[in-house]
């Protein structure tokens, strides 16, 4: 039966205003459930939200015009479901809005796949709503009844009253916030505070523009060195043989000399568009902020008279990671240059790398910057088919019953980000320079891995699959040679705890030999002096808190993590 005669049939205003009243109060409901609050606040979440839609779906007699004025809470409601689904909790982030303008179309695509179910479901329940309220929005005759809007409005007041009466209880107990807690406040918050972001990013080029780091080489000023940045994507450190993981993906820098790899590493954050631009600057979620005022790593090389280079295998974003790159000497991001639907392996980052190497003289410092694509999804467009070790590797369907042919799938990434960063070693040390490289992961990613079904990364609440990232260092037999000392500091820390985010831009300036003035010797894994401290996590809005109060995972898990910490401050 068509659905505009069905509406002949029975109450049609009334059944779509109360058709609209729920869409708009089922993240209420789905948020209540999910996550993780008092009775208090779960009564709050309800009551609250839901007399503010019973008035807001009675201010017009035609529903259907109340349809399109609530049009920007049903968005935030379909958004909030798919979330929902995706993550299991939490409102809709402010990195979720960013993520909105900073995923370019091709990789927005590969992610919807991932959630087709959600997409399919909310598309099941927005749809029709929207496509009648379209037809009927013009129509004089489908209007409310007086009497219907009325017992609407008192319902709505009534539920207004007790909801602000609890809220009361609420606030006076304690642990209660309209502005963090209350759905569709806290989402409001967010969209301001991602504006604001956005506004504060788009000004990084005039508030960064006088900052020095003062930098100079401390090594010879004659000596030719090399030094690589490889910055990977979304691989953890679980699945990486050379860090115990029971199958074999790392057998080539498993065999590697010169190799020290960090077993306990951790990320800050674990979202793209904040954890590359810490890697890249003197920022940590201790001080996040300083990022939209001071230059990254590549402007202190240069500064200390090296010749420096960014190349990634992503396609620019508008984003901290374009900002920084672009204070390279020579800046390219290989997918800008090719066709929307094209994607490059990441071995041409190692052919460019070769290319420009093999095309400047071998005299003089350079800092070259990769930014690989990988372990994103989708895991098996990241590796040529012919050299997949772990099959099958297709999954057609994004779902925990498939869990194994996705792990397949990114085994088959570690395997091939093995193969590359091998290939990056022999390359460097082909060179008549002091050469090393450092290589770490932005973040991790769930992989069905528990109960909760939690898949991709960025969630609000992290798990620890997306915080254990892999960490090494390479060095020449040279640079070793030239610079026991520097040796001798990285092989002995180890087995210490290291928060990436906080260690990697010190380190990386010890590693070349460059003093500058934001330099923090405990933060540096070449200092004698470093030390882990507490675990702090960048958490959406920006605020650093121990990793204990934020991380989403099974009993048990967050203690360990805390506890370690402590050891090894």
């Amino acid at each position: 039966m068509d659905l505009l005669q069905h509406f002949r049939r029975v109450d049609g205003p009334r059944w779509l205003a109360l058709a609209l009243f729920t869409i708009l109060l089922l993240p209420n409901i789905g948020l209540s459930i999910l996550d993780p609050m008092s009775a208090g606040a779960r009564v709050c979440n309800i009551i609250l939200p839901a007399s503010l839609y019973l008035l807001l779906v009675s201010v017009l007699r035609n529903p259907a015009r109340s349809v399109w004025m609530c049009f920007p809470l049903i968005f935030l409601s379909a958004f909030q479901l798919v979330l929902l689904y995706l993550y299991g909790h939490s409102i809709i982030a402010v990195d979720m809005f960013l993520n909105l303008v900073t995923t370019n179309s091709s990789e927005a695509l590969e992610l919807l796949g991932s959630m087709l179910p959600a997409m399919v479901g909310v598309i099941i329940i927005f749809v029709p709503i929207l496509y009648i309220a379209a037809v009927k929005a013009r129509c004089s005759d489908f209007t409310l009844s007086y009497d219907f809007m009325h017992k609407m409005h008192v319902a709505g007041l009534g539920g207004a009253l007790a909801g602000v009466i609890c809220l009361g209880f609420c606030t006076i107990a304690g642990g209660y916030s309209v502005r963090d807690d209350l759905y569709p406040v806290n989402v409001c918050y967010n969209i301001y505070l991602a504006v604001d972001r956005s506004v504060r990013t788009a000004e990084y080029a005039e508030t960064s523009r006088d900052y020095r780091f003062d930098a100079a080489t401390t090594h010879p000023a004659d000596s030719a060195e090399v030094y690589v940045l490889v910055i990977g994507e979304t691989a953890r450190a679980e699945n990486f043989g050379l860090y115990g993981y029971d199958r074999d993906t790392t057998p080539r820098l498993s065999a590697r000399q010169g190799l020290i790899a960090y077993t306990d590493a951790y990320t800050q954050s674990n979202t793209t568009h904040k954890s590359v631009p810490m890697l890249l600057s003197a920022a940590s979620a201790d001080d996040y902020d300083r990022i939209y005022s001071e230059k990254g790593i590549i402007a202190a090389f240069r500064e200390a008279g090296f010749k420096t280079v960014f190349l990634s295998n992503q396609r620019p974003n508008h984003s901290f990671i374009d900002l920084l790159g672009s204070e390279a000497e020579t800046c390219r991001f290989l997918k800008e240059e090719l066709g929307a639907g094209d994607n490059p392996p990441d071995a041409d980052l190692i052919e460019e790398t070769a290319r420009l190497l093999d095309a400047t003289d071998d005299t003089g410092k350079r800092l070259i910057v990769l930014h690989t694509y990988g372990s994103h999804f989708r895991y098996n467009e990241r590796y040529p088919h012919s050299s997949a070790r772990y099959l099958p590797d297709d999954a057609s369907e994004v779902t925990a019953a498939n869990r194994d042919n996705l792990v397949n799938a990114y085994d088959n990434t570690i395997v091939y980000t093995d193969s590359i960063l091998d290939a990056l070693i022999t390359l460097l040390d082909r060179r008549p320079a002091h050469t090393a490289m450092l290589y770490t992961s932005d973040h991790g990613e769930n992989i069905f891995d528990d109960e909760r079904g939690m898949f991709l990364h960025a969630s609000p609440r992290p798990s620890p699959h997306e915080l254990h990232v892999p960490l090494m260092i390479w060095m020449s037999d040279g640079y070793r040679e030239a610079y026991p000392a520097t040796d001798s500091i990285l092989s002995a820390n180890a087995d210490r705890r290291v928060y990436t985010s906080a260690s990697v831009f010190h380190t990386m300036l010890d590693l070349g030999g460059v003093s500058a003035k934001s330099y923090v010797d405990s933060l540096s894994l070449a200092s004698p002096r470093f030390h882990s401290g507490q675990y702090h996590y960048l958490t959406d809005r920006n605020i650093a808190q121990p990793v204990e109060k934020v991380l989403n995972s099974p009993r048990g898990t967050e203690t360990s993590l805390g506890a370690e910490t402590e050891h090894h401050k």
